[in-house]
């Protein structure tokens, strides 16, 4: 078993990790899957330049605006900040302000060196107001504890107005109110990812209120404002709506620290209430704080590593960002909003949300299903289930969070998450209505140009943008139905999907190589430059180079269009090895991380270097990982080269750090790859544990000599999920020379279509 090294898991982690350029993850506070993700927000910025703010925050800034109560971990998109607070002593200023100008508004100066990260807590020190802010949070509720100077009148701000991703009219409406017994309650509609989703309120303080001042600050021209509400000011109106809402909220000069706590809820003021009463009943912060982290040192004691220093921080971080969405969604009680804006109460399961499954299928979810209880995996699902009968379009979400659609990205990927946890035999829910609500999804002919995808076997790119991606990422999922419906005896819904699953030939251009947008009649469209990426490529967030080889449930048949293994292994050193300015995606999101062609920062690579055991090369793979591994991923700031996804960059690095990684989920296999660790133990589910140790780990030992599992030499290159679920040792031995004569056959290669299916085998 692995010895006690110097720090446990939750020193380990740093929330820092990925808060610089790219990663997009935010440093406060939240527990597992928590609905609350109380976290400072440093800019604001306009919708067209908001993309590096997708987390509210960025380590490079030196000003905070405040604390806001909702944010993404690692997002390509944004939305969300909802009831922004920030604490103020002395004069009051309603506006933001500047950067540069010191004083010319409620932001404030702070300083890395003041600031304080770990699981659960987040603390800094706002240098203009000689405040220090402390937060913490329950599954529903943030906690924040804010010790003012005492010789100074002490303020909280809300800003209602504040959003990620802002732009004029974002909130469409907000109410405050002030109630007898001091509770502050109140909502905000917002037009923003996910339309008119509403989220309400409720927030409490540990000291009486002084006083108080409602202002409604609306921008936009007012031809109707209605008529005059009781008051006569600012500090003597009880209840406001509009807007542009602030309130203020003052209590004199306090000689102890102000605990503000505030409960959300995607339903009602009266649930936010509940959920407030329900979670955090006193002001104990420090009560608070140890909950929450308990509840994050059993979540990360699921993984024992033992790595070098630098390696086991970033992969504890990693673990820590992985476990935070799918996030909850509902109230105590149970009650959520659908995504067809109603009001519904889950049975027997908890609604999450925050479903980012054109990234997550890929590695996040499958980890979930190797580390966390069956009743998680059953809390995704039957999310996702509910989500689609409670859909006006009646298939399942996309990319959805607070259980609202926002269409965003390609594909129906959750498709795969329910097939991957049904074949692994993870999970509590209805196989036969999840087979039909995926059956639904995949034929649904106005989504996506599904319909002509249906009818002529691709997505033809005369008008769509994102053809030839569209049709490899159908393709894949129609295949992840099939597998599920052949072991249903569903055989007229496997022979069905089956079929599908080969359509990604219909865009493979033999002639070229490469992948290539299809016109409708038939020929490929001209001319082609497999490096170009963006709008009209016909490629989602990336280009030829990175899409040609998605197809995992068929690798075997790329294979033999390109001519043999070793073309393939020729075709992935050119895309490693290219000579590319990075100039040429200057104006492409989410294009980040790139080694050659290869772009680690987007998910349709992730799987890439991988694919030299699909040809029996796997030392290759082997180097290729090193390259990676040393290059993508450090424990500071800007240790995430590309947007962490929801989990799914650090899922990645978690796999690929134990030696293996889920090239294709459905197939129940895993790529064997090369470790990271010298060892790992992964206490599973079902009460048993699995672990790697290895041999010989350093910087010149980058390849593996031989792989045993259970004392026993592997010859082929996979796992079997049930061989990791029985518990046992998978052990590494590495070595400074490739060991060439490992796993090179044929049928000790990972599942592929063509070389599983087609022989009538059973893996």
């Amino acid at each position: 078993m692995i010895q006690a090294q110097t720090s446990s898991a939750f020193q380990s982690v740093d929330p820092m990790i990925g808060t610089g350029p790219e990663g997009h993850t935010f440093p406060g506070a939240t527990v597992p899957f928590g609905m609350v993700q109380l976290s400072p927000d440093t800019q604001i910025r306009p919708f067209k330049q908001s993309y590096k703010w997708a987390a509210g925050y960025r380590y490079e800034d030196t000003t905070i605006l405040g604390f806001s109560h909702t944010h993404f971990s690692g997002a390509g998109h944004s939305d969300l900040g909802d009831f922004l607070v920030q604490p103020i002593a002395g004069d009051v200023r309603l506006e933001p302000g500047e950067i540069d100008t010191p004083g010319s508004g409620y932001r404030s100066r702070f300083h890395h060196e003041t600031e304080k990260a770990e699981p659960g807590y987040y603390a800094v020190t706002l240098d203009d107001y000689a405040v220090r802010a402390e937060l913490t949070a329950t599954t529903r509720v943030g906690v924040h504890r804010y010790t003012f100077p005492a010789d100074k009148t002490a303020h909280l701000l809300l800003d209602m107005r504040s959003s990620i991703y802002n732009y004029t009219g974002k909130v469409l409406w907000s109410s405050i109110r002030l109630r007898a017994d001091g509770t502050v309650t109140g909502m905000r509609e917002t037009r923003g990812w996910a339309p008119a989703r509403q989220l309400y309120f409720a927030m409490r303080f540990s000291q009486p209120l002084a006083g108080h001042e409602l202002y409604d600050r609306e921008p936009l021209p007012q031809e109707y404002k209605g008529f005059a509400t009781p008051g006569t000011s600012p500090a003597d109106t009880q209840a406001i709506m509009g807007r542009g809402l602030i309130g203020v909220f003052d209590f004199g000069e306090l000689e102890q620290p102000l605990v503000v706590k505030v409960a959300i809820s995607p339903v009602s003021e009266d649930g936010a209430i509940a959920n407030l009463d329900a979670e955090v009943s006193g002001f104990d912060f420090d009560a608070v704080r140890e909950q929450a982290r308990q509840a994050w040192e059993k979540e990360l004691s699921v993984v024992d590593i033992k790595a070098d220093p630098a390696m086991r921080k970033s992969l504890y971080t990693a673990l820590y960002h992985a476990l935070m969405a799918p996030s909850v969604a509902m109230d105590e009680d149970g009650r959520y909003r659908g995504p067809d804006y109603q009001v519904h109460k889950a049975e027997g399961f908890n609604f999450v949300s925050a479903f980012s499954l054109w990234d997550t299928y890929r590695a996040e979810q499958p980890l979930m299903t190797l580390i966390e209880p069956p009743s998680r995996t059953t809390d995704v699902v039957r999310s996702l289930l509910v989500s689609q009968k409670e859909s006006p379009f009646g298939i399942l979400p996309i990319w959805q969070f607070q259980g609202l659609e926002t269409w965003c990205m390609i594909g129906y990927h959750a498709v795969p998450e329910i097939a991957d946890a049904y074949m692994k035999g993870v999970g509590n829910f209805d196989a036969k209505e999840a087979l039909d609500a995926m059956v639904a999804s995949a034929t649904y002919a106005p989504y996506g140009h599904l319909g002509e995808y249906m009818k002529l076997g691709y997505v033809p790119v005369d008008n769509d943008g994102e053809a030839a991606s569209k049709t490899v990422e159908y393709a894949f999922d129609d295949w992840t139905i099939s597998r599920m419906a052949r072991k249903l005896g569903r055989m007229d819904v496997a022979d069905t999907f089956e079929k599908r699953a080969e359509n990604w030939r219909n865009v493979f251009n033999t002639q070229t190589g490469f992948l290539q947008p299809k016109k409708a009649d038939g020929s490929f469209r001209e001319p082609f430059d497999p490096a170009q990426a963006g709008a009209q490529s016909g490629f989602t967030e990336g280009n030829s180079w990175q899409y040609s080889w998605y197809q995992p449930q068929d690798e075997a048949g790329l294979i033999r269009l390109l001519g043999g293994d070793q073309k393939l292994v020729d075709k992935l050193d050119a895309m490693f090895d290219a000579k590319v300015d990075p100039k040429r995606y200057a104006d492409v999101e989410d294009i980040a991380g790139m080694i050659g062609q290869y772009i680690h920062g987007n998910e349709p690579s992730h799987h890439l270097a991988y694919l030299y055991d699909y040809a029996g090369q796997p030392w290759r793979s082997q180097e290729r990982l090193k390259q990676i591994v040393d290059s993508q991923y450090r424990p500071a700031p800007d240790g995430l080269v590309g947007n962490d996804d929801l989990g799914q960059m650090s899922a990645w690095l978690l796999f690929t750090a134990f030696g293996f990684y889920p090239v294709a989920p459905g197939t129940n296999e895993y790529v064997i790859g090369r470790p990271f660790v010298e060892e790992a133990t992964l206490h599973l589910p079902n009460g048993k544990q699995f672990h790697m140790v290895t041999d010989n780990l350093s910087g010149t030992n980058r390849y593996v000599g031989k792989v045993m599992l259970n004392g026993k030499p592997l010859t082929r290159s996979y796992l079997r999920h049930e061989e990791i679920m029985a518990g046992g040792e998978l052990h590494f031995v590495m070595s400074a020379v490739p060991n060439k004569t490992w796993a090179t056959s044929p049928e000790a290669r990972p599942f592929s279509q063509s070389i599983a299916d087609k022989a009538g085998e059973s893996r």
